[in-house]
C-alpha cells in the first residue's frame, strides 16, 4: 500500500467550463485535505487549478504551486498557498513538480494537462518512477481517452501492464484508495526496455 505525502494534481485553467467540473476540482481538494496530503499543482488560481486549491486551503490542507516566471502575475497565480515556487521554463516547473509528488492525478483539462500527464506515463513506462497515476473521471471526460489507450494497447503499442497502470474514476476517494493499493510492475518496465 502506498502512502501519499503529496499528490501532483494535473488540470485545466480555463473558466468557462461545466460547473460539475469546477465542484469536482473543488472537491478532489477537499479530499485530499481531509487525508492531510499536500497538494503539488500548477499554482495557478483561475479553472479547476483555482478550484482544487482552494478545496484543499478552504479545509485547512497544505497545497503548494509551482509556477512557472510568465504566469506569475496577479490574475493567474493562486494566493493564500502554503507556498509558491517560480521556475523559469515549462520543463523545469514539470520536473519540480514530480520531484515534489508522490502520485499523480488528471483532472479534466487540455492540452497542458494531456502534456502532463502524458511526460508522466512514458517516464513510468520506462521506470523513471514508480508512482501511481490516476484519472478523475468527472462527466466521463477521459471515456475517449481510455478508449484510445485500449486501441493502443490492442493494436500493440501499450502493454497491458501499462494501461492497468492508468487508474480511472469518478469518485476522489475510489480514486485515492485505488492509487494507494496499486503496485507498480517492475516486469513492464523490463519488458518493455527489452532487458
Amino acid at each position: 500500500m502506498n502512502t501519499f505525502k503529496s499528490i501532483c494534481v494535473f488540470c485545466g485553467s480555463s473558466d468557462d467550463v461545466h460547473p460539475d467540473y469546477l465542484a469536482a476540482a473543488h472537491e478532489m481538494g477537499a479530499t485530499l485535505a481531509e487525508r492531510n496530503i499536500r497538494l503539488v499543482y500548477g499554482g495557478g488560481k483561475t479553472g479547476l487549478m483555482g478550484a482544487v486549491a482552494d478545496g484543499v486551503i478552504e479545509n485547512g490542507g497544505e497545497a503548494v504551486g509551482v509556477i512557472v516566471t510568465s504566469m506569475n502575475t496577479p490574475e493567474l497565480a493562486q494566493e493564500n498557498l502554503a507556498r509558491m515556487e517560480v521556475e523559469p521554463t515549462m520543463h523545469a516547473r514539470k520536473a519540480r513538480m514530480h520531484e515534489l509528488a508522490d502520485g499523480f492525478i488528471a483532472l479534466p483539462g487540455g492540452y497542458g494537462t494531456f502534456d502532463e500527464l502524458f511526460e508522466t506515463l512514458t517516464w513510468k513506462q520506462i521506470g523513471e518512477h514508480a508512482k501511481p497515476i490516476g484519472l478523475l473521471n468527472v462527466r466521463e471526460y477521459f471515456q475517449p481517452l481510455m478508449n484510445m489507450v485500449r486501441h493502443a494497447e490492442s493494436e500493440g503499442f501499450i502493454f497491458s501492464e501499462h494501461r492497468e497502470g492508468l487508474l480511472c474514476h469518478a469518485n476522489p476517494v475510489v480514486l485515492l484508495d485505488a492509487m494507494s493499493n496499486h503496485n507498480h510492475s517492475d516486469d513492464a518496465v523490463k519488458k518493455w526496455m527489452r532487458q
